[in-house]
Protein backbone atom coordinates (compact mmCIF):
# COMPACT_ATOMS: atom_id res chain seq x y z
CA UNK A 1 0.00 0.00 0.00
CA UNK A 2 1.49 3.30 -1.03
CA UNK A 3 1.62 6.17 1.44
CA UNK A 4 0.54 9.70 0.71
CA UNK A 5 2.91 11.49 -1.64
CA UNK A 6 5.45 13.66 0.15
CA UNK A 7 4.98 17.35 -0.40
CA UNK A 8 7.83 18.97 -2.22
CA UNK A 9 10.03 21.46 -0.45
CA UNK A 10 8.98 25.08 -0.74
CA UNK A 11 10.77 28.29 0.07
CA UNK A 12 9.35 29.63 3.32
CA UNK A 13 10.00 32.93 5.03
CA UNK A 14 9.60 32.98 8.79
CA UNK A 15 10.44 35.37 11.58
CA UNK A 16 12.68 33.80 14.21
CA UNK A 17 14.20 35.85 17.02
CA UNK A 18 13.13 39.07 15.27
CA UNK A 19 14.98 38.19 12.05
CA UNK A 20 13.33 37.09 8.83
CA UNK A 21 14.82 33.80 7.70
CA UNK A 22 14.23 31.80 4.51
CA UNK A 23 14.34 28.03 4.40
CA UNK A 24 13.56 25.43 1.79
CA UNK A 25 11.59 22.64 3.44
CA UNK A 26 8.46 20.57 3.23
CA UNK A 27 5.53 22.26 5.00
CA UNK A 28 5.00 19.19 7.21
CA UNK A 29 8.57 19.36 8.58
CA UNK A 30 8.49 19.90 12.36
CA UNK A 31 9.49 23.43 13.34
CA UNK A 32 12.07 21.93 15.73
CA UNK A 33 13.98 20.40 12.81
CA UNK A 34 14.04 23.74 10.98
CA UNK A 35 15.25 25.61 14.07
CA UNK A 36 18.02 23.15 14.92
CA UNK A 37 19.10 21.81 11.52
CA UNK A 38 18.54 24.75 9.18
CA UNK A 39 18.94 27.75 11.49
CA UNK A 40 21.49 26.27 13.96
CA UNK A 41 19.42 27.30 16.98
CA UNK A 42 20.14 24.68 19.61
CA UNK A 43 18.16 26.06 22.56
CA UNK A 44 15.12 23.91 21.75
CA UNK A 45 16.02 20.28 22.34
CA UNK A 46 14.71 17.07 20.84
CA UNK A 47 13.29 15.21 23.81
CA UNK A 48 10.40 12.87 23.25
CA UNK A 49 9.30 13.94 19.75
CA UNK A 50 5.69 13.70 20.91
CA UNK A 51 5.15 17.12 22.51
CA UNK A 52 5.06 15.66 26.01
CA UNK A 53 8.36 16.58 27.68
CA UNK A 54 8.67 20.28 26.82
CA UNK A 55 12.37 20.29 25.94
CA UNK A 56 11.56 21.64 22.46
CA UNK A 57 9.38 24.55 23.62
CA UNK A 58 9.54 27.88 21.80
CA UNK A 59 7.34 30.94 21.86
CA UNK A 60 5.06 31.53 18.90
CA UNK A 61 3.59 35.01 19.23
CA UNK A 62 4.58 34.89 22.93
CA UNK A 63 2.74 31.61 23.59
CA UNK A 64 4.73 28.48 24.46
CA UNK A 65 4.37 25.65 21.95
CA UNK A 66 6.08 22.30 21.47
CA UNK A 67 8.09 22.78 18.30
CA UNK A 68 8.45 19.04 17.69
CA UNK A 69 4.71 18.83 16.92
CA UNK A 70 4.22 22.10 15.03
CA UNK A 71 4.67 21.73 11.28
CA UNK A 72 6.56 24.49 9.50
CA UNK A 73 3.50 25.17 7.34
CA UNK A 74 1.44 26.07 10.42
CA UNK A 75 3.80 28.84 11.54
CA UNK A 76 2.86 31.25 8.76
CA UNK A 77 3.59 34.87 9.66
CA UNK A 78 3.72 34.25 13.40
CA UNK A 79 6.80 35.35 15.31
CA UNK A 80 8.95 32.53 16.73
CA UNK A 81 11.25 33.15 19.70
CA UNK A 82 13.76 30.58 20.89
CA UNK A 83 15.92 30.55 24.00
CA UNK A 84 18.64 32.32 21.98
CA UNK A 85 16.24 35.16 21.16
CA UNK A 86 15.44 36.05 24.76
CA UNK A 87 18.69 37.85 25.58
CA UNK A 88 19.05 41.49 24.52
CA UNK A 89 22.50 42.69 23.45
CA UNK A 90 24.09 39.72 25.21
CA UNK A 91 22.28 40.42 28.48
CA UNK A 92 20.23 37.43 29.63
CA UNK A 93 16.47 37.82 29.87
CA UNK A 94 15.36 38.21 33.53
CA UNK A 95 13.97 34.67 33.48
CA UNK A 96 17.29 33.33 32.21
CA UNK A 97 19.09 35.36 34.87
CA UNK A 98 16.84 33.92 37.59
CA UNK A 99 17.59 30.35 36.45
CA UNK A 100 21.32 31.08 36.46
CA UNK A 101 21.23 32.71 39.90
CA UNK A 102 19.23 29.82 41.40
CA UNK A 103 21.52 27.22 39.77
CA UNK A 104 18.35 25.59 38.49
CA UNK A 105 20.10 23.02 36.33
CA UNK A 106 21.79 19.75 36.73
CA UNK A 107 22.13 18.42 33.19
CA UNK A 108 20.24 21.42 31.73
CA UNK A 109 18.41 19.51 29.03
CA UNK A 110 14.95 20.56 30.27
CA UNK A 111 15.81 24.19 30.98
CA UNK A 112 14.94 25.45 27.52
CA UNK A 113 11.34 24.39 28.03
CA UNK A 114 11.17 25.54 31.63
CA UNK A 115 12.49 29.02 30.78
CA UNK A 116 10.21 29.33 27.75
CA UNK A 117 7.22 28.28 29.90
CA UNK A 118 7.92 30.98 32.49
CA UNK A 119 8.55 33.68 29.86
CA UNK A 120 5.23 32.71 28.25
CA UNK A 121 3.48 32.77 31.62
CA UNK A 122 4.77 36.27 32.37
CA UNK A 123 3.73 37.45 28.90
CA UNK A 124 0.10 36.60 29.66
CA UNK A 125 0.06 37.12 33.45
CA UNK A 126 2.28 39.79 34.95
CA UNK A 127 1.56 38.69 38.52
CA UNK A 128 1.23 34.88 38.57
CA UNK A 129 0.52 32.98 41.77
CA UNK A 130 2.38 29.91 42.98
CA UNK A 131 -0.37 27.79 41.43
CA UNK A 132 0.02 29.62 38.10
CA UNK A 133 3.76 28.89 38.14
CA UNK A 134 3.23 25.23 38.92
CA UNK A 135 0.56 24.94 36.22
CA UNK A 136 2.88 26.55 33.63
CA UNK A 137 5.59 24.00 34.48
CA UNK A 138 3.30 21.01 35.01
CA UNK A 139 3.90 19.39 31.64
CA UNK A 140 7.67 19.94 31.56
CA UNK A 141 9.81 16.98 32.57
CA UNK A 142 13.08 17.17 34.48
CA UNK A 143 14.70 13.81 34.93
CA UNK A 144 17.51 15.10 37.17
CA UNK A 145 15.24 16.10 40.03
CA UNK A 146 16.01 19.83 40.19
CA UNK A 147 12.35 20.69 40.58
CA UNK A 148 12.84 22.69 43.77
CA UNK A 149 15.56 24.84 42.15
CA UNK A 150 13.42 25.30 39.05
CA UNK A 151 10.50 26.49 41.19
CA UNK A 152 12.82 28.84 43.10
CA UNK A 153 14.09 30.25 39.80
CA UNK A 154 10.53 30.73 38.53
CA UNK A 155 9.59 32.55 41.74
CA UNK A 156 12.66 34.76 41.40
CA UNK A 157 11.74 35.54 37.77
CA UNK A 158 8.23 36.53 38.90
CA UNK A 159 9.81 38.76 41.56
CA UNK A 160 11.95 40.43 38.88
CA UNK A 161 8.84 40.96 36.73
CA UNK A 162 7.00 42.56 39.68
CA UNK A 163 9.96 44.83 40.42
CA UNK A 164 10.19 45.88 36.76
CA UNK A 165 6.44 46.50 36.62
CA UNK A 166 6.46 48.54 39.85
CA UNK A 167 9.49 50.59 38.71
CA UNK A 168 7.95 51.48 35.36
CA UNK A 169 6.82 55.09 35.14
CA UNK A 170 3.10 55.65 35.40
CA UNK A 171 1.43 56.31 32.07
CA UNK A 172 0.83 59.96 31.34
CA UNK A 173 -2.81 60.93 30.98
CA UNK A 174 -2.99 62.84 27.74
CA UNK A 175 -6.67 63.63 27.84
CA UNK A 176 -7.34 67.31 27.77
CA UNK A 177 -9.36 68.89 30.48
CA UNK A 178 -11.52 71.82 29.39
CA UNK A 179 -11.58 74.87 31.65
Amino acid sequence: MAGAPALTPVSVSLTVNDAVRRVDAKPETPLLYILRNDLALNGPKYGCGLGECGACAVLVDNRPVRSCTVPLGAVGTRRVTTLEGLAVDGVPHPVQRAFIEEAAAQCGYCLNGMIIAIVGLLARNSDPSENDIREALRHHLCRCGTHMEILAAARRAVSYARTDRDAAPAPVDKTEVSP
